[in-house]
């Protein structure tokens, strides 16, 4: 298959399993300089699927930095009115939005103040994302473009065929029927899912090197998975690709010692090694061969990015872990093997709204941050255990086996 056809076929797939776009939605395409050629594909597939209009916004990493370097302290965490807009017209009409990742230069940040790093998440733009997909009012998706930046972080060289054959892989869009096989995907995920609601499990815990971790849950956690339906009923996939079933534990039963089995990228900078310590649900301790300050500095954001919002499962039938790849992007790695996110909780993984206030939502367990940070601690080592309310264990991954059935 040729470069652009290649390209064509993965907007097309985006377009229609990521964001499923119906007729007549707005849809906005946000991505770096790097995915140029990527969010021109996905805005002929949108037009071409009868979007109302496209827009294209390029969130570019070196205009960061020099914020980061030379803007006024005061207000770094500024959101542009018109960003705001752009968001309410989108929850307003139905609209869809489609996130692209890849980072071409994951350490750009690197050197930086990680206090002003931090400081520079808009704070209005992510609260009002948050409550526009919360709300089920934007059908969205993340995907990811490979670039030879982002090649060169993987395999020390920019060997971007390389690349685009694992995300091929990962995605499906090796084959021949790309949607059809994502569909009965999704559909496998979400009878795994209803299997671990059925179960009513009290606490997840993960055993293995430098990992004995204990995760509770909240009376009305639900498992999900990465397949969402807008409230005007529009079938969607937010991350693609996607093979985890997941749920939001409760903010304070969170106790032991967790070690990542991947790094992750964090701000521009890569972390390598990261562990931590858990006490009441609170992470009381943080360390990592590289990048450790940049963790703590992100957990100072706000109230709640020092507690858990979520925990994945992830077997070993998962694509992107039989890649053998290690993506250095949380969209990948994270599908690759267990994982949990530091940060802000899902509503409906305790069967709330995303009407339902925050005061109730934390009075109920979940918690609540502009943050969400998803780092990876499973793999064939780590042993996961579901504890029934009475005590008892039963199996729920072995060697990256799936036990439950």
């Amino acid at each position: 298959m040729i470069a652009e056809e290649r390209v064509a076929r993965y907007a097309r797939l985006v377009v229609e399993v990521g964001v499923n776009l119906q007729p007549g939605q707005l849809l906005r395409i946000n991505g770096d300089p790097a995915h140029l050629t990527f969010t021109r594909a996905l805005a002929e597939a949108g037009y071409a699927a009868g979007a109302r209009f496209v827009e294209v916004q390029y969130a570019d990493p070196h205009v960061r930095r020099s914020r980061i370097l030379h803007a006024p302290g005061e207000g770094l965490d500024w959101s542009p009115p018109w960003t705001l807009a752009l968001i309410d017209e989108l929850a307003a009409t139905d609209g869809a939005y489609i996130a692209v990742t890849g980072d071409p230069e994951p350490e750009l940040l690197a050197d930086l103040d990680p206090a002003r790093i931090a400081g520079t998440r808009a704070r209005l733009v992510a609260e009002r994302m948050k409550a526009a997909t919360e709300s089920r009012r934007i059908a969205w998706a993340i995907v990811a473009y490979p670039n030879p930046g982002w090649a060169e972080t993987i395999f020390g060289e920019p060997d971007v065929e390389r690349l685009w054959d694992a995300v091929a892989t990962a995605t499906r869009l090796d084959e021949n029927d790309p949607v059809a096989v994502w569909r009965a995907h999704v559909a496998r995920l979400q009878q795994r899912a209803a299997l671990l609601d059925e179960r009513r499990f009290d606490v997840i815990r993960f055993r293995g090197p430098g990992t004995d971790l204990i995760v509770g849950l909240t009376p009305t956690s639900r498992w999900q998975t990465a397949a969402e339906r807008t409230a005007a009923g529009v079938d969607h996939v937010v991350n693609m690709p996607t093979e985890e079933v997941f749920t939001t534990p409760h903010r304070l039963r969170t106790e032991g010692v967790v070690r990542s089995t991947m790094p992750l990228a964090v701000n521009g900078t890569l972390v390598r090694d990261l562990a931590m310590r858990f006490e009441a649900g609170r992470m009381v301790e943080v360390s990592a061969t590289t990048g450790a300050d940049v963790v703590r500095q992100e957990m100072l954001t706000d109230e709640g990015a020092s507690y858990l919002g979520e925990v994945a499962l992830v077997d070993g039938d998962s694509r992107v872990g039989k890649t053998g790849v290690i993506f250095f992007d949380t969209l990948f790695d994270e599908n690759a093997a267990c994982h949990i996110a530091y940060g802000r909780g899902f509503a409906a993984g305790i069967g709330a709204s995303g009407s339902t206030p925050t005061d109730e939502l934390l009075e109920r367990g979940c918690n609540d941050s502009i943050v969400h940070t998803d780092f990876m601690i499973g793999g064939p080592e780590v042993e996961v255990d579901g504890i029934e309310p009475g005590g008892a264990a039963v199996p729920i991954l072995r060697g990256n086996d799936w036990q439950l059935s």
